[in-house]
């Protein structure tokens, strides 16, 4: 695999639609409502261009779950 093929494989950018809030290019705007793009101007966060280039440092995973608490009682035998 070489190129683009072996960035698929490894990024598995073919699950994420492309849009311009993980763009390389980009960056939040202070009003957090639209991007800043070094390529195109302003853009939305839900756009996107022919010079998208994934960053996958930009994406946010997302939160653990709260654990419920267990009370001891429920573990004796």
């Amino acid at each position: 695999m070489t190129g683009k093929k072996l960035q698929k494989a490894l990024l598995r950018t073919e699950e994420y639609a492309p849009v311009c809030a993980f763009c390389l290019f980009g960056k939040p705007s202070p009003d957090g409502a639209s991007v800043l793009c070094a390529e195109r101007g302003v853009m939305r966060k839900h756009s996107s261009c022919k010079k998208y280039a994934y960053d996958p440092l930009k994406r946010q995973p997302p939160r653990t779950p709260v654990l419920p608490e267990y009370d001891p009682e429920q573990f004796v035998l």
